[in-house]
């Protein structure tokens, strides 16, 4: 059991005890149809569980890791939107300052040691908070029932949500979710999320649906990270040209096997040699670089002990890769590899061949 201290006395304590891993998904490629699925947006924030009980606000990451000191701003909205006594699933997200939807980028840093930091960003790009699930109310343990009665509870339990602690929107009709699959992509959203209503709450398994945005891009590959173990290639570094020309570094593909790891050593050799005369990344280890272009090699804010440095290559190369958001010129998740393209060459992978969804504010988005 979990109790909440509040003063010097105690509450009943909730049913379910912090932390607790969250209902996890698996990839599938379209949307499923048919009886008893429910359908919600798959949003691009931070998985988060709220354990509220009474004047006690706890939220819980993905990883059971405590999230509450990170988003102040958060509490007293939470505590004037559910009920009393409940165990709330969840994402935290930041809405853009600009109103095209979210900002991953700004969610990101959030996580910060400095307490002084947390306080000015929660001031300055505070988050927001999308319900879609419940695992219990007041004394009652939720996880075993099956989904169309935890929503039921869910509803009541938000009956006085405001701002920012939203319902997250929702509907069981599969037209409705393929229209949400592409209008909201210019909201920052991954794709779609499918439930099925009959399911009771699987902490840590893989049994929701998620089927995301995928599209293919034709890249520079400029250079390479060596793997972890020393043996290959871990990683192709690509970029894009821009309007006038500048290549930015815009992700990695990696997920390689072993094999070809090795493979790529042998086959990118012979492109290390005099790959720094004239390449468009030759300063990155020039601090002020960062500031102008996106290139690699700066340091890591999130593991400070992390190896960034990267071998370059003669920019010859076109590798065709598979990736499903760009936000801030940057791929938002690693890139697929799927082929080398000899027919093009490195000039010709500009923006311009992106398809990039038209913004959605993300009040229009939680008005759906």
């Amino acid at each position: 059991m979990f109790w909440f201290p509040i003063g010097n006395a105690l509450l009943m304590p909730l049913p379910i005890s912090s932390p607790i891993s969250p209902m996890l998904s698996k990839a599938a490629d379209e949307i499923p149809v048919g009886d008893g699925w429910h359908y919600e947006p798959k949003w691009d924030g931070f998985r988060c569980i709220v354990f509220r009980d009474g004047d006690s606000v706890e939220l819980t990451s993905r990883n059971e890791r405590p999230f509450t000191r990170y988003f102040p701003e958060l509490i007293e909205p939470l505590k004037s939107s559910l009920a009393d006594q409940c165990v709330v699933d969840g994402e935290i997200v930041v809405p853009s300052a600009n109103g095209d939807g979210l900002d991953f980028d700004a969610l990101l840093q959030r996580i910060h040691p400095a307490d002084s930091r947390v306080r000015r960003l929660a001031a300055e790009t505070p988050a927001s908070f999308v319900a879609f699930d419940i695992l219990a109310i007041g004394e009652r343990n939720l996880m075993n029932d099956p989904l169309a009665e935890r929503l039921m509870h869910l509803q009541q339990a938000l009956s006085g949500a405001v701002d920012p602690v939203y319902l997250c929107p929702s509907s069981r009709d599969p037209v409705t979710a393929r229209e949400w699959f592409g209008r909201f992509e210019g909201a920052g959203l991954d794709g779609v999320i499918a439930k099925r209503l009959a399911d009771v709450y699987t902490p840590d398994k893989r049994t929701l649906i998620k089927v995301k945005h995928t599209r293919t891009a034709d890249c520079v590959v400029a250079g390479y990270r060596v793997h972890k173990d020393g043996k290959g290639v871990g990683s192709l570094l690509l970029g894009l040209h821009d309007a006038d020309g500048q290549l930015h570094h815009v992700g990695v593909t990696a997920a390689f096997t072993a094999k070809f790891r090795s493979e790529l050593l042998d086959e990118l050799e012979p492109l290390t040699h005099g790959a720094l005369v004239g390449h468009p990344w030759a300063d990155w280890a020039n601090a002020m670089a960062h500031a102008d272009a996106r290139l690699p090699g700066a340091g890591s804010r999130w593991n400070s002990g992390k190896d960034l440095s990267w071998v370059a290559l003669r920019v010859e190369r076109v590798a065709e890769v598979t990736f499903g958001q760009l936000q801030n010129g940057r791929f938002r998740h690693g890139a697929q590899f799927q082929r080398w393209r000899p027919d093009r060459t490195p000039q010709s992978c500009t923006y311009d061949q992106l398809d990039v969804a038209a913004p959605i504010a993300f009040e229009e988005l939680m008005s759906s």
